[in-house]
């Protein structure tokens, strides 16, 4: 009797990465095109038009953060957790149920612009911490529960997301720009904490696998101090940040958490796995991350570098190039296919560091919003490519898993 093949409904709701895979990269067109049309001057924003609580600026910062990049790490790190830590697999409606919190929190906005401040303020609020509370009460109990106690990390960082996601609404309700403008930045550098945490265990790891399977050399060994030092100095420096230290501290730390981090990279020889498109775009990501908080830290010392500068490093160039990357491996292996990236990875990698550069000199020269426009659109289109490439593996039933031997660790 013939097996019978799960229906495309289920499949979707089998693994986190599967639904959120999916969203992330509709919803970045659909930011990054309101944007565009805002900015040049397509369609209107303000009350009964666009719904843009304190203005396109902070609606655009939020929902790239809240939005875009909250959908990629929760259907990575939910996907990772089970390998990884030995949790739960979350699957059916308990997935269903938060890929429902991240929708709602997105229709919230919209609650917003129809409804305006009061009532409207307080339901998107609601709705749109909803997903990293929820994250918050599920992960707690089984990560204090985990051998390693690292994982656990993961919780202070949904902790600052949700607790910085609540000042953002109450400023934008308040009126006051400075206190949401803050409360991002604070989301920004938990996102931050996060990639260094967890990118600096999955980097150096499938970076030694691929330099062991190559003949090329041996795996990094686990440096404790170095982490340490990598995870404070940087934590330090997104507090001074947040917390508007002088520029003396706030380069100062800036330095450290570059130099440690720098240090830590160099360790991996990401360099020695270049054809290894996978490993690449990882190790790539890490370099944006340096080229950020150098970014960071020459601006404090008084380089002429505008605020956006250092932020576009990290979202576009290092987010950007680790979520590629990752969102590949992830469905590749959890699909039951070969870890063969497609040809096109090196071509959007490379059209996403390009963008996230052209982004970072437009605000530097003042190349006007058409230089910006198209940097934006070259590299969400990255993404849009990816999702087309990658969206029959999102919905179909995972292959049989083939072969013999020790995989590597998930994703």
């Amino acid at each position: 009797m013939p097996t019978r093949t799960p229906p495309t409904s289920a499949a979707l709701w089998v693994s986190a990465f599967r639904p959120f895979y999916l969203l992330a990269p509709v919803y970045l067109l659909w930011v990054i095109l309101t944007g565009a049309a805002a900015w040049f001057g397509v369609v209107r924003s303000g009350p009964g038009a666009l719904p843009v609580p304190g203005g396109m600026a902070l609606w655009h910062g939020h929902e790239m953060l809240f939005g875009f990049a909250m959908a990629v790490v929760t259907g990575t790190v939910l996907t990772a957790l089970p390998s990884w830590a030995g949790t739960p697999e979350v699957r059916g409606r308990q997935l269903a149920m938060l890929a429902g919190l991240w929708i709602a929190g997105r229709l919230g906005f919209h609650v917003v612009g129809l409804w305006g401040p009061g009532i409207g303020t307080l339901v998107a609020a609601i709705l749109d911490t909803a997903l990293p509370l929820a994250l918050l009460v599920l992960l707690t109990p089984q990560l204090t529960r985990c051998a390693d106690r690292r994982y656990a990390l993961l919780l202070p960082v949904l902790a600052v997301l949700a607790m910085a996601n609540l000042v953002f609404h109450a400023a934008v309700a308040g009126n006051n720009t400075a206190g949401a403008a803050t409360a991002l930045r604070a989301a920004l550098w938990a996102l931050i904490v996060l990639y260094s945490l967890k990118g600096g265990v999955l980097t150096p790891t499938f970076t030694g696998n691929a330099l062991v399977a190559s003949g090329r050399g041996m795996a990094p060994t686990f440096r404790p101090a170095l982490e340490l030092a990598a995870l404070l100095t940087l934590v330090a420096l997104g507090a001074a940040d947040v917390g508007g230290a002088p520029p003396a501290v706030i380069a100062l730390l800036g330095w450290a958490a570059c130099i440690a981090q720098a240090w830590r990279v160099a360790r991996w020889r990401g360099w020695r796995v270049l054809d290894e498109p996978l490993v690449t775009a990882m190790n790539l990501g890490f370099l944006w991350l340096l080229a950020a908080l150098a970014l960071r830290s020459a601006a404090a010392m008084g380089a002429p570098f505008p605020e956006s500068a250092w932020m576009h490093a990290f979202t576009m160039g290092a987010l950007g190039t680790m979520m590629l990357g990752l969102m590949t491996r992830v469905a590749l292996r959890h699909t039951g296919r070969p870890l063969a990236a497609p040809r096109a990875l090196g071509v959007w990698l490379a059209l996403v560091s390009v963008a996230a550069l052209a982004r970072i000199l437009a605000g530097t020269h003042h190349l006007g919003a058409g230089a910006i426009g198209l940097a934006a659109l070259a590299w969400v289109g990255c993404f849009v490519a990816w999702l087309v490439c990658h969206a029959h593996m999102l919905l179909a039933p995972s292959l049989p898993r083939k072969g013999t031997g020790t995989p590597e660790p998930a994703p």
